[in-house]
């Protein structure tokens, strides 16, 4: 023992807590484990103590005598944009309320998916317990081989396979949500950047969701590519070129705002000339200095949800939804307003 860790306290342990509360370390061990038969009185004495001492539970010593490592990985596609972050966020907080702890692989939103796969094989690898995807691009049929090795659970994006359980925001309800709202302040001639379902099981549905409702409900529809590659400068100019167009739907809270930069670029007022709404609603893009109009994913609870049924699974038993589709809600932001006498003649 060296003198520097002569002066350092010493962490209390499952021995000292079994002192101070007068009973043997066994009864220790069930009371912090939960598992065992000990009378109240009892449990209350030990977790007197064990407070008192300023005791903590070893996860290490806990996962090594339960011959579990009480981790759970999770594939997360680009942890640097909003979206993906607040999620990474909330599923870590929830993970540790039920006393796990979260690996995380990320990508850089370049991943291929050759990629994206190599990534759940290396957490796979590292013993986790179970794993959570988030990712929109990773197909059904990658995720489930490992969905057979370990309880698996897609989050954040509408994944319906029936051998794969899923958290996911409702994204045919926001696309119509929004499509609604666009109508309703009196456009009749709107642009929508779509992506196709071989790029993003997320924004192709939802931009898919847009186009069909708006053509429900007698919208002239201007449907521009939005895939991997395409720019917002080549949006903004292909909007300019058809001068009936009075709104413009983005996939993304993202794409609406690189296309705002373009609009404002080429001198376009927004709302004034052309209004445009985005998707997701995370973060300070509602803020009244942006002021973004969209759909709010219910990301908080998208998050909690997940681990949720991670933990059901690790348990044995079947989350009450297998897929569980969350409704979320319209945010009128600035972006989007009535269009004016002269953009409707």
């Amino acid at each position: 023992m060296t003198d520097r860790d002569r002066g350092r306290p010493r962490n209390p342990t499952i021995i000292d807590v079994a002192h101070r509360a007068g009973v043997s370390k066994s009864v220790v061990s069930r009371v912090i484990s939960g598992r065992g038969s000990v009378g109240e009185e009892t449990r209350q004495r030990v977790l007197r103590a064990a407070a008192e001492l300023g005791y903590v539970v070893n996860a290490v010593a806990r996962a090594m005598v339960a011959h579990r490592t009480y981790t759970v990985g999770a594939f997360v596609r680009d942890a640097a944009t909003p979206f993906y972050g607040h999620l990474l966020t909330a599923m870590q907080e929830r993970a540790a309320f039920h006393g796990y702890r979260v690996v995380t692989a990320t990508g850089s939103g370049r991943f291929e998916v050759s990629d994206e796969y190599r990534a759940l094989e290396t957490l796979a690898m590292l013993r986790v317990e179970a794993l959570i995807v988030c990712s929109g691009m990773l197909p059904s049929e990658q995720i489930l081989p490992f969905a057979a090795r370990l309880p698996t659970v897609v989050a954040g994006r509408p994944e319906t396979h029936p051998n794969i359980t899923s958290v996911y925001c409702d994204e045919a309800e926001g696309g119509a949500g929004v499509a609604d709202h666009v109508l309703e302040l009196g456009h009749r001639e709107i642009a929508v950047v779509t992506v196709p379902m071989s790029s993003s099981v997320t924004m192709g549905p939802r931009t898919a969701a847009m186009a069909g409702r708006l053509r429900k409900r007698g919208a002239r529809v201007l449907e521009i590519p939005g895939a991997r590659g395409e720019s917002a400068g080549a949006w903004a100019t292909e909007v300019l070129r058809h001068p009936g167009i009075t709104a413009v739907m983005a996939p993304s809270d993202r794409h609406a705002i690189a296309l705002l930069e373009q609009l404002r670029l080429r001198g376009v007022a927004v709302p004034g000339q052309l209004s445009v709404t985005g998707y997701d609603a995370i973060g300070d893009l509602t803020t009244p200095l942006i002021g973004l109009t969209g759909w709010r994913q219910p990301i908080d609870l998208i998050g909690s949800r997940t681990v949720d049924a991670v933990v059901q699974l690790l348990d044995g038993e079947q989350p009450p939804d297998h897929h569980q589709a969350l409704p979320g809600t319209l945010v009128v932001g600035t972006t989007a307003a009535s269009p004016t006498a002269d953009d409707i003649d």
